[in-house]
């Protein structure tokens, strides 16, 4: 059975592959990899092996559940940008974002109702403005959270013109799981960008494509991909407890 000290070093050396093959794919695209941003998908990790990653220099982690962030981020460096990805539930806006002062993008907002209770708690604790991406299912799974895509605009501008406390950052989407899709599915996203930049009035550039897992990123890459989100790929298969609650 594998150490833990060893553990550690293998996700060390998968981070780095990691950013070698962003670094690629980014190149195919015509794009420098300072353009894409690779959040690591810590769930249900432990937070010695976070560590190890923090100590190469990886900054920005991601978390899919309340609280299970809420319990590693007080333990780790507060120079960390979290990223929540995960379905949130909005009696869980206080928890969140009181246990994760370093709280750097929401990027599952799927509705007005959780962008109001988000704009509201950002408010109150008098912290600057929090970026949100809009979540879309361009899969169209009953299963999977996020707005339609005919109704990303309107969302988006209700962020935007309406949630003073947040910053509207772009859109995040999750391919099919067995990636037959995965390439509709991406150019669905980048279609609404097209659409939200032109009623917003911004420029693509200030409207990030948050698409791509372990199983497909380099593809999200080369299809405009700002935001990567890889989980099992630089932490190993994840060891889920036999009820999630």
């Amino acid at each position: 059975m594998a150490t833990s000290a060893s553990v550690d070093a293998v996700a060390a050396a998968n981070l780095r592959s990691v950013l070698q093959r962003v670094q690629q794919a980014a190149e195919r695209s015509g794009r420098g990899p300072q353009s894409i941003r690779v959040v690591a998908v810590s769930k249900t990790k432990p937070v010695s092996l976070l560590r190890q990653v923090y100590d190469t220099g990886h900054r920005c982690f991601g978390e899919n559940y309340v609280q299970e962030i809420v319990e590693k981020a007080p333990q780790l460096p507060d120079d960390i940008e979290w990223h929540f990805i995960g379905n949130l539930q909005s009696n869980k806006v206080k928890l969140l974002l009181n246990g994760v002062p370093n709280l750097a993008m929401v990027e599952s907002v799927d509705d007005e109702k959780i962008a109001n209770q988000l704009d509201r708690f950002v408010a109150s604790l008098g912290r600057k403005p929090l970026k949100v991406l809009v979540q879309v299912n361009t899969s169209g799974e009953v299963s999977k959270s996020g707005v339609e895509p005919s109704g990303c605009v309107e969302l988006a501008k209700h962020v935007s013109l309406r949630c003073p406390n947040l910053e509207f950052s772009g859109l995040m989407t999750i391919g099919m799981l067995d990636y037959t899709s995965t390439p509709e599915n991406f150019k669905a996203l980048a279609n609404c960008r097209t659409e939200v930049c032109k009623a917003l009035g911004i420029t693509e550039e200030q409207c990030e494509l948050s698409m791509g897992m372990s199983g497909d990123f380099e593809l999200a890459i080369e299809m405009g991909s700002t935001n990567v989100r890889i989980g099992s790929t630089i932490f190993g298969a994840r060891d889920y407890p036999k009820k999630q609650s």
